[in-house]
């Protein structure tokens, strides 16, 4: 029955994996079977080099200085925790915008009510795009932070963060980017966009299993940024404080070893590929699935109108049917598997007007999808238009 699944939840998590993921977290599990940097046998010693590959190949992807700078952490959401909370002092002023995940709105209101933390919310377009211009006339005396997402989960419109990176350099304001949408789709320099914390997970479109993610910490960003627990790392056993060096101050405990070198195999399937490769398949999928939806009577679709300028994430609305309900006939009458509702970002739908009808149906590609895949998902997409219609 999986052979005729079509599955466009790709913004969620990726499926299906390369082979050689399934078949590193297999060996993993069965074969190697130890923790990393705990022990000097033959298998752990094994299991450090693959996880200490994994995370030189993060680090080349980003653009890091060093390999160190790369943080393993059990998901986007949890890296995006440690970058707020970490960095976070009583009185601070954040700059953020209405296009955020709940991974950075969630923690900044927490913030605003247990330290007194100010936030600002800068608007977006009807595209949900974020003005620089914006950013820097919310700027204060305190801004401490800007969090910003680097494309959205609802719209895919692909964010200013060379420009606002600039900005938070020029004022010396730290520049957290969520990288969750756009790692794996595209080339990412955290020098280039002058980052100094950049989250984002594993299992999206870095194709890695699902419980991995990353916090990279630009030079200098560890003294600010606190440790939020504290345990064993395997190194300077002997002292009951944390280690400060990198990236023990922050990986406490056992790492997830099977998702880490499964993440590995990953990255070197992506690397074969070549991102710009990997971009330039899924702008034609978006194109491709942009232009087929755009003839379904009074169809609503968010975002910007290329695929250029978005990621491969497409959010829509068909007249006189609710967004679960379209979600449910495609799954049940043609094995379609989309996303319907917030998408666990609320102000990214009062922006767009979208909130009181239940959200939106989104459809996310991948770089395991096909050109057929689209075609038979516009045709379903239409008979269900037109029968809501009728």
């Amino acid at each position: 029955m999986a052979s005729n699944r079509i599955y466009l939840d790709n913004a969620a998590t990726s499926w299906p994996k390369p082979d050689s993921v399934y078949e590193a977290v297999q060996r993993c599990m069965r074969d190697l079977g130890a923790p990393a940097g705990r022990c000097s046998y033959t298998e752990a010693n094994e299991v450090e080099r693959l996880v200490s590959a994994t995370r030189q190949s993060l680090s080349r992807l980003l653009g890091a200085d060093r390999s160190s700078q790369i943080v393993f952490t059990s998901n986007g959401s949890d890296a995006l925790n440690l970058a707020i909370h970490g960095l976070l002092r009583p009185g601070d002023h954040v700059i953020t915008s209405q296009a955020e995940h709940n991974s950075i709105l969630r923690p900044l209101a927490y913030q605003t009510a247990t330290n007194g933390v100010a936030v600002s919310y800068v608007g977006c377009d009807r595209h949900g795009v974020v003005s620089p211009d914006e950013v820097q006339a919310a700027i204060r005396d305190r801004t401490r932070l800007i969090a910003l997402t680097h494309a959205s989960n609802v719209t895919g419109a692909i964010q200013p963060a060379e420009a606002v990176g600039r900005l938070a350099r020029e004022h010396g304001i730290v520049f957290l980017l969520d990288a969750a949408q756009t790692l794996g789709h595209q080339p990412i320099d955290v020098k280039q966009l002058q980052v100094d914390l950049l989250a984002g997970s594993g299992h999206k479109g870095l194709l890695g299993p699902l419980g991995t993610g990353l916090l990279y910490v630009g030079s200098g960003t560890e003294v600010e940024l606190t440790s939020l627990k504290q345990g064993g790392t395997g190194s300077d056993s002997h002292s009951e404080l944390q280690p400060e060096s990198l990236p023990e101050k922050y990986e406490v405990g056992n790492l997830n070893v099977p998702g880490i070198i499964g993440w590995g195999a990953a990255l070197e399937f992506l690397s074969q590929r070549g991102l710009q490769e990997i971009r330039s398949q899924l702008c034609e999928l978006t194109a491709r699935l942009l232009s087929g939806l755009k003839d379904i009577p009074g169809i609503q679709i968010f975002g910007p109108a290329g695929s250029e300028h978005r990621v491969p994430v497409v959010s829509l609305s068909l007249p006189g049917i609710d967004p679960q309900e379209a979600a449910l006939m495609l799954d049940s009458a043609y094995r379609i598997q989309v996303r319907s509702g917030l998408h666990c970002a609320p102000r990214m739908h009062r922006c767009l007007e979208t909130d009181s009808r239940g959200g939106t149906l989104r459809l996310s590609l991948g770089v395991m999808n096909t050109s057929r895949q689209v075609d038979v998902t516009v045709k379903a997409l239409t008979e269900i238009g037109a029968s809501a219609a009728s």
